[in-house]
């Protein structure tokens, strides 16, 4: 393994002014697993705590109750008015496990109160970007990407419109500070080359963006959530705070504890809006090249756009724990009687 850069050596561009909520994007295939699940709770808690401001949330699945899922999520924790972007021909169609959740019902009223009901009410995904982008900050956007590249690799071919006169890349450039990005491997998985989901389902996307993104990407690798898996025993005992909690209900959907889902997602988020707390260390400066089957490739070069997560496992320990007391937060105002974390 090449050796990792430690925290207090990470790149001036991922750090956050201090005392400044870090504006934030997320963009989710959610319905896909439960990991951008706990990974938008963990959002929404560090939101509480003045960490980020979640500008929007766009999404990669391209089914009409993804959006809907993202808005109960949202909604529950206080936050329904967050905007939601969708894609269009997107690369996986399919409901999803634990989406269905949004129509759920009890006694004729829904489960999870929230007011958008279909993704076809939503707008698209690259126009939601673009407008978003442009009201923030010069060099302040963290973006974090948990899915398939295909949202962002629009963002930079679309065009000029009534947000801004730049180009989607010149947007990017003047706008975003970091992408951190759940994507790729960049160590072997059982002696093999690992083919990673959200590059190998959209790979002309991926390939555009790592050629051509104008920030810095930090990639968590495919081999990083695998060994951070997230405790299943935390589903079962931190969530009972209230009477149905969509998080863990989704988990339960998705694949019932006593399984220990990766926290793929969930370590970009983390990176993304605490980069310097020590939790990861950095590979060297280099560059990510996806290949046409969508393996993907890591060259160290001095000055490189591209660095890719390590974790030590004194470190391991510590984002399950961090990532645990994240996603199990209650939203501000919420009863906690019952729960006997």
């Amino acid at each position: 393994m090449m050796a990792a850069v430690g925290a207090a050596m990470q790149p001036a561009s991922s750090r956050a002014v201090a005392g400044e909520p870090v504006p934030f994007i997320f963009d989710t295939d959610i319905g896909n697993d439960v990991d951008d699940v706990l990974a938008l709770g963990m959002i929404h808690a560090l939101e509480a705590r003045g960490e980020c401001r979640l500008l929007a949330v766009t999404i990669t699945k391209d089914h009409e109750l993804a959006a809907p899922f993202v808005d109960v999520v949202n909604t529950f924790y206080g936050r329904g008015d967050v905007p939601i972007g969708v894609v269009r021909d997107g690369v996986t169609p399919a409901t999803g496990r634990f989406n269905i959740l949004a129509n759920q019902k009890d006694d004729g009223q829904l489960r999870y109160p929230h007011d958008l009901m279909s993704g076809k009410d939503a707008p698209e995904a690259v126009s939601l970007l673009r407008k978003v982008l442009a009201g923030e900050k010069d060099g302040s956007v963290v973006m974090a990407q948990v899915g398939f590249s295909t949202n962002f690799a629009r963002l930079l071919d679309s065009k000029p419109d009534e947000f801004s006169p730049l180009s989607g890349r010149e947007l990017v450039k003047k706008k975003v500070r970091l992408l951190s990005i759940m994507a790729g491997a960049f160590e072997p998985i059982k002696g093999k080359p690992h083919y990673e989901y959200n590059v190998i389902k959209d790979i002309p996307s991926a390939q555009k963006l790592v050629n051509e993104w104008p920030t810095p990407i930090v990639f968590s690798g495919y081999e990083i959530g695998l060994s951070i898996p997230y405790p299943s025993e935390s589903i079962l005992k931190d969530y009972g705070y209230v009477e149905h909690h969509p998080l863990a209900e989704a988990y339960h959907l998705y694949i019932p504890p006593p399984h220990n889902r990766p926290t793929w997602d969930l370590t970009s988020v983390l990176y993304g809006i605490r980069p310097d707390r020590g939790y990861f260390d950095l590979s060297p400066e280099g560059r990510v090249t996806v290949d046409e089957k969508g393996l993907t490739t890591f060259e160290a070069e001095a000055g490189g756009p591209h660095r890719f997560l390590i974790a030590s496992p004194e470190q391991k320990i510590r984002v399950t724990e961090t990532q645990v007391q994240l996603s199990s937060q209650p939203p501000i105002g919420a009863s906690t009687a019952g729960n006997d974390q």
